[in-house]
């Protein structure tokens, strides 16, 4: 569904320059498509950058492909440059973001590149929770003026997302008095069951679908500490920088106090396996996220975890 989309608007849209940095699993169909307008600088983020800010200064649109771990952290000083100070509208596909990249080693893990992406001015930070919200926040993401880091997650999937999406709004699923959980990417697959169990088990829950990362929904955010008990952040990336930092600076700046509970990885890597695997050794089944809110085990059963497209 990526590729179509990218390819169609591609077609109609001659800015569009589609880039990879020997990483061509999401867009292996496109270059007898696109042509000239499709470049493979081999394995080299750091030049691909530097390369998509020399097409962007000249009216183009780069959209860019490598591993979420490399275009965010090996990339960096490029992306800061090249894309950020200049506020160009380079679009960065990081592919594999966080447990996606499963059976991979720390090395190819990106669980600290939203804290390294939304810390550099103008660049805009977007985490699809699966291929359809994918395809509906794509248009949108390429016709921003500034620079955009996409936590590409391509998980097929049953669950309807509104078709409506703004930059910097949340998608709101479903409001709870009791508990609201708030998660982005591919978390919000495992977010889905936790609520189900907590509901089975008499909560009133509330799921949110943080997308847009950076600008975010501020002012929902503060508006619901009004309206639900507790607010649980959920994510595979470190607590550090990521959703539960972000809603903390939010509170502190606003001079709010509420209780916030966060499922993120602590000063560890995962340790990498197969997807279901990860999520349980980790904690991050929609089982364990339930039970750890509830503070006591349940007979629900957990949905068997379909193995990525891409997994390693």
């Amino acid at each position: 569904m990526y590729e179509e989309l990218l390819k169609n608007i591609a077609i109609d849209d001659e800015r569009i320059v589609v880039m990879t940095a020997e990483n061509r699993a999401l867009i292996r169909n496109l270059p007898p498509v696109l042509g000239k307008r499709f470049i493979d600088t081999g394995i080299t983020e750091q030049c691909m950058v530097g390369a998509a800010a020399g097409l962007a200064l000249r009216g183009r649109v780069p959209v860019l492909h490598a591993l979420a771990s490399f275009l965010s952290m090996r990339a960096f000083e490029f992306v800061r440059t090249d894309a950020g100070i200049p506020n160009l509208p380079i679009k960065l596909s990081a592919f594999i973001p966080g447990f996606l990249s499963d059976g991979n080693g720390p090395t190819h893990q990106a669980v600290e590149d939203v804290s390294l992406m939304r810390g550099i001015p103008n660049m805009q930070v977007f985490a699809p929770a699966n291929e359809q919200d994918l395809a509906i926040m794509l248009p949108e993401i390429l016709a921003s003026k500034h620079p955009a880091y996409i936590r590409i997650c391509h998980r097929p999937t049953s669950f309807q997302h509104q078709k409506h999406f703004e930059i910097g709004k949340a998608e709101v699923i479903a409001e709870g008095t009791d508990v609201t959980l708030l998660t982005y990417g591919f978390m919000l697959e495992q977010t889905l069951i936790a609520a189900e169990i907590l509901r089975a088990e008499g909560k009133s829950v509330g799921i949110v679908n943080l997308r847009s990362l950076k600008p975010i929904d501020e002012v929902y955010l503060v508006d619901l500490t009004q309206k639900t008990d507790l607010l649980v952040t959920i994510e595979d990336h470190f607590v550090t920088g990521g959703l539960y930092s972000i809603v903390a600076e939010i509170f502190l700046k606003n001079q709010i106090q509420a209780p916030v509970l966060p499922i993120a990885l602590f000063e560890k890597w995962f340790k990498p396996a197969r997807l279901q695997e990860v999520l349980e050794y980790e904690g991050f089944t929609g089982k364990q996220i339930a039970e750890r809110i509830l503070g006591y085990h349940t007979e629900s059963i957990q949905p068997a975890i379909a193995v990525s497209e891409f997994a390693e």
